[in-house]
């Protein structure tokens, strides 16, 4: 099986040969040095990519790069050039082949609108900070010595795939003009999207060798962590790499994965591609305290991963993030006199998950469960459906679902759902085992979609619903237990009606009837559940319960933002705090009141 390289284009040939013999410049010299390369991989020798350049930076420098993971190179490139000088040296003296540009991130600092980068008396253009980045890779190299051996690879991130990319691409290419790099390396990607061969035609446009490294192991795109996302993708990414080698382009590589997600991905794309396929991974993760570096991966012990994936078939190796020149010296002797082999792991597994035990096998897993042992995921939830007209359960009414549904209240019991909206609360207490359940709402397409969600939860034998103005109701019977989450906002009284409620200032008005009502609708021993919102206060609820003879306690609370209906009522909400009890909390710019579930009984001694 042969693999290959692209030679460079005749074009950027014709572009270089200014200064053909100029150490720190293309031309001639860089068509040599890619065409080393091109005969490494040819008589089957490893060509040895650097180690990361951010992360050495950060030894040197002390830099804690974090806060704009993407200008971390860009920013040394201008204003510590020497210390990016350094590091590229110390790869170079290591017997690198392929010292990479220290610009990862430009691709993004473009994307986010910095094309002056830096606010400086002398602002820097982006186009400027990659010829500065290429050249300072050369001069590492001419400084050793090496001048006409390694290959300068211009790094630059998945972000130039983008609609903006096409164009970053077309100015690289005039940047590079009279100092172009050897090759362009398109690191840490990570989906194919069909923009994808747009912009790596574009790359190939320019003329210069190109390069394409992906984040993926055998499971799909793979995260510094050895976390996986994605769905189930087949061999959609190897026929990608078959596109990517009948367009012209290099090599493909996998790079910035933990160096144990590589096994298995060199051969599953030797099915594919003939390309030269590398491997550079990365030891560590970036955290709040700066790099942490993969434990326990020594010098050595990367040099024993390097000699695995030759063995599977890498003809280009080096490091990603946290990987330093001493692991890449140690990898270099390992290396030498290697051929890539054509192993293939003898199992393919998710590092990322635990296998099964004998024992495990032989019962089905557990799942999450409630106090009660009732399965918890996925959530009990009814099966509602919502008919044009009728209100969403809004977070007040969710609060006191949750409630019935974990205590399981209602059971044997004959109940009234005051309000009903979609029924949701008449559903859960007839799940609950509720002897039989009444709904009332004043909105007919409420109590019509409160009947059929019934009958889709199979409790339609025990659910009767009636369209039911709150105001001039008055009971049929008085009920052992009684829901309502009912509507609560203050109206500006010199607002125009556009309801049939009528103008309530307090926001309270369904509620004190409600409350009201509770003598001639709740059994002596019954038990009600009344939602009330904090922005029209507790005062006057405990006063006019106190009055009728009962009590409340708050059984649970849920905490909600302002809603749009709400958001309009802003200022009157505002008079009503100011006058009452009624509070909301302020979080930042967002506005978020409480749900209190009420649970109110008689009290003792007291009865109708």
């Amino acid at each position: 099986m042969s693999t290959h390289l692209t030679p460079i284009h005749s074009a950027a040939v014709a572009r270089n040969s200014l200064d053909p013999l100029d150490p720190l410049r293309g031309g001639a010299q860089g068509e040599a040095r890619y065409e080393r390369l091109s005969r490494l991989i040819a008589t089957d020798h490893a060509v040895i990519m650097d180690g990361a350049t951010g992360t050495e930076l950060i030894r040197v420098a002390g830099d804690r790069p974090e806060l704009e993971e993407h200008l971390w190179g860009l920013t040394a490139i201008l204003e510590s050039p020497a210390q990016v000088k350094a590091v590229h040296r110390r790869y170079v003296d290591v017997g690198c082949d392929v010292i990479c540009t220290d610009t990862w991130g430009l691709a993004t600092a473009l994307r986010h609108g910095q094309a002056r980068l830096w606010e400086t008396s002398e602002p820097i253009h982006w186009m400027d900070v990659a010829r500065r980045g290429v050249h300072l890779a050369r001069e590492a190299a001419a400084e050793a010595g090496r001048a006409d051996e390694v290959a300068v690879a211009f790094s630059i991130n998945g972000d130039v795939d983008t609609p903006d990319g096409r164009e970053t691409i077309r100015l690289l290419a005039r940047a590079f003009e009279h100092d172009p790099p050897d090759l362009i390396v398109v690191e840490t990607l990570t989906l194919v999207r069909p923009s994808t061969y747009a912009t790596v035609e574009a790359l190939l446009a320019t003329g210069l060798p190109v390069w394409l490294s992906f984040r993926r192991c055998r499971h799909g795109v793979c995260g510094v962590y050895g976390e996986h996302w994605g769905g189930p993708e087949g061999d959609s990414f190897g026929r990608a790499a078959r596109r990517f080698e009948e367009m012209g382009v290099g090599a493909l590589a996998v790079n910035c994965l933990p160096p144990d997600h590589v096994t298995g991905m060199l051969a599953w794309l030797r099915d594919f591609t003939d390309l030269p396929l590398g491997v550079y991974p990365n030891l560590g993760y970036l955290s709040a305290a700066g790099w942490r570096h993969e434990a326990g991966v020594s010098a050595a012990e990367y040099a024993e991963l390097a000699l695995r994936w030759r063995e599977e078939g890498a003809q280009i190796v080096g490091g990603c993030c946290g990987v330093g020149p001493a692991q890449i010296a140690a990898a270099r002797a390992a290396l030498a006199d290697t051929k890539p082999g054509q192993t293939r792991p003898d199992a393919l597994t998710d590092e990322s998950v635990q296998a099964p035990s004998p024992d495990s096998r032989q019962r089905p897993p557990a799942h999450w469960s409630d106090t009660r042992g009732r399965s918890s995921y996925p959530l009990d939830f009814p099966d509602i459906t919502l008919e044009p007209g009728v209100f969403v359960p809004t977070q007040g009414s969710l609060t006191v679902w949750k409630y019935l549904y974990e205590e399981a209240v209602g059971a044997h019991q004959r109940c009234l759902d005051i309000g009903c909206g979609s029924g949701l609360l008449t559903v859960q207490l007839a799940r609950n085992g509720a002897a039989h359940v009444h709904a009332i709402d004043i909105s007919a397409a409420a109590v019509k979609n409160t009947l059929t969600n019934a009958f889709r939860n199979g409790v339609a034998d025990r659910v009767s619903a009636a369209v039911q103005d709150l105001y001039p109701w008055v009971p049929e019977e008085r009920y052992d237990m009684i829901v309502a989450s009912l509507y609560q906002t203050p109206v500006d009284p010199f607002e125009p009606v556009v309801s049939h409620r009528p103008l309530d200032y307090w926001g309270r008005g369904l509620i004190d009837h409600l409350l009201r009502m509770l003598p001639e609708a709740l059994a002596d021993d019954g038990t009600a559940y009344v939602m009330q919102l904090s922005i029209i206060g507790e005062r006057r609820t405990t006063q006019l319960l106190e009055r009728l003879g009962y009590q409340a306690r708050v059984v649970d609370f849920g905490l909600f933002e302002f809603t749009e209906l709400f958001n309009d009522a802003r200022d009157q909400i505002a008079r009503v705090e100011e006058l009452s009890d009624a509070y909301h909390l302020k979080l930042g710019a967002t506005d978020v009141m409480t749900a209190y579930l009420l649970e109110i009984t008689r009290k003792e001694g007291r009865t109708v």
